[in-house]
């Protein structure tokens, strides 16, 4: 079922109207991870309740609990839940998104105010953070519910909507809501739920569409060392003193190689290699070499072969160093022994790893590590969140409903694809509501999400729009259910 012309009509006659939500979006800087921000998250949270009741969503925010952050407790922001049409005779959707940001300021590289979008009318760019993770999809379902509204068109399914602010920030209190709700079955916020659309990822590239099938899960660690009582001088201390430093970074040494292979034993216990139909999608898949380096931004993969590329990207596990809390980086040259130092890592997952039994490695790995270095420091181990690795069953009539759409749109087949970030929300939903989980993206692969100068390209924007749209109604049109 194609959705109606007046429809797509609407979208493109009311472009202006549709950056201008967009941008007012992207001036609340609702950081989760900054205690400074909070009420930013609350204010987004607000604004974006207020919208879905303007175009007839009935919603409710949902208190979440508390989390120590900063030194502070602190409210959890309130998920926002919704739905709208409640006929029996269609399939249900429920959507999930989410409207808090990473940090941004200009000091990091940006080229222009971060929290107040710039659109280059000459490339078709909108700059800012949250452009495209996560408020233009978002910005993209209000897009879809004005248009119906405003033209009085009657919605092809009913809609439930799931919106937080907090899954930049590990999704604090979410988990534990979706799992009471659904065993309230049709009494829940998620009743009745055939199928969860979510749209928070990107295409592989700048040129093609795709569906996600696959996430990566994750598990984060911080690894203090400490010695002295203080930071230290060297010229007094140096050679006399173990120092928490040296043996940091023999730890996260010892954790992966040059080319990726992690070296902390059992790690890849249970991983199957890729069967030949798995190995022919990643062969088919408009990506290179090329795609990835240029998204890099230099000419540093680990591999001249695709397929190889794609799955270190996509379905293997991978360890990534992250920075270390704690030591000096400042400009000049300062003669410290730092007191005490945190070294950030984190691996992604795929199954059948799961974030507890991977962490148990890890630890007994460090431990066994550390006692070899034979210092006289103390070390501590901080596991800061985990999530899930997720695979759903691609050839789904959810998925069948999205390609259909996207060809309607785009006048050309997705990429069917694995993604190497992690939506822990996306199992939760499978698995406490037994229905597929698609993930339809609206950006493109080089949209530099997390990243200084983080945009969305207008054109993505609006057909992005369009296909979310033509999403429900090709649904409606598919009679069978899973």
């Amino acid at each position: 079922m194609a959705a109606p012309q007046k429809f797509l009509d609407f979208i493109d006659s009311n472009v202006p109207k549709l950056i201008d939500r967009l941008a007012e979006a992207v001036a609340i800087p609702s950081i989760s991870g900054d205690a400074s921000r909070r009420q930013d998250v609350y204010k987004m949270g607000s604004w974006l309740e207020a919208q879905l009741n303007k175009f007839g969503v009935k919603t409710e925010a949902i208190p979440l609990g508390q989390e120590h952050i900063e030194g502070q407790v602190l409210e959890l922001p309130p998920a926002i839940v919704g739905r709208i049409g409640e006929d029996p005779k269609k399939k249900t959707i429920l959507i999930y998104g989410h409207f808090d940001v990473q940090p941004a300021n200009v000091s990091d590289g940006w080229n222009t105010d971060p929290f107040k979008m710039h659109f280059d009318k000459e490339s078709g760019r909108m700059y800012g953070r949250g452009t495209t993770d996560d408020k233009g999809p978002i910005m993209g379902w209000l897009n879809v519910l004005e248009a119906h509204h405003n033209l009085g068109i009657e919605l092809p399914v009913n809609m439930r909507f799931c919106f937080e602010g907090m899954e930049e920030s590990g999704s604090e209190g979410l988990d534990e809501f979706i799992g009471t709700e659904a065993k309230k079955g049709n009494d829940g916020w998620f009743g009745g739920v055939d199928c969860v659309c979510i749209s928070d990822n990107y295409w592989l590239n700048d040129r093609t569409p795709a569906l996600t099938y696959g996430l990566r899960g994750l598990t984060y660690f911080n690894v203090l060392v400490s010695g002295p009582g203080a930071d230290l001088h060297s010229g007094i201390f140096g050679g006399a003193v173990y120092e928490p430093m040296t043996a940091l970074i023999a730890l996260m040494g010892k954790l992966v190689t040059q080319d990726g292979q992690i070296l902390i034993p059992g790690v890849y216990d249970g991983i199957k290699p890729a069967a030949s139909d798995e190995l022919e999608i990643y062969e088919k898949l408009d990506y290179s070499v090329q795609d990835l380096e240029a998204s890099a931004g230099g000419k540093i993969a680990i591999s001249d072969d695709k397929s190889t590329v794609l799955m270190a990207r996509m379905r293997n596990p991978s360890l990534s160093l992250h920075g270390i809390e704690g030591a000096f980086s400042g400009v000049g040259a300062k003669t410290v022994i730092p007191a005490t130092v945190g070294g950030k890592f984190s691996l992604r997952l795929v199954p059948p790893q799961q974030p507890d039994d991977i962490r148990a490695k890890v630890e007994t790995y460090l431990q066994a590590e550390f006692a070899k270095l034979n210092t006289k420091c103390t070390m501590k181990i901080e596991y800061l969140h985990g999530g899930i690795p997720w695979v759903a069953d691609h050839r789904h009539w959810n998925y069948q409903a999205a390609k259909n759409a996207t060809e309607a749109v785009y006048l050309r087949s997705p990429d069917f694809t694995r993604e190497g970030g992690s939506i822990p929300v996306t199992l939760t939903f499978a698995e406490n509501l037994g229905v597929n989980v698609l993930l339809l993206p609206m950006g493109r692969g080089d949209d530099g999400a997390h990243s200084t100068n983080e945009k969305l390209d207008l054109s993505n924007y609006i057909q992005g729009t369009k296909l979310l749209g033509s999403y429900l109604y090709e649904v409606a049109s598919i009679t069978s259910k899973a």
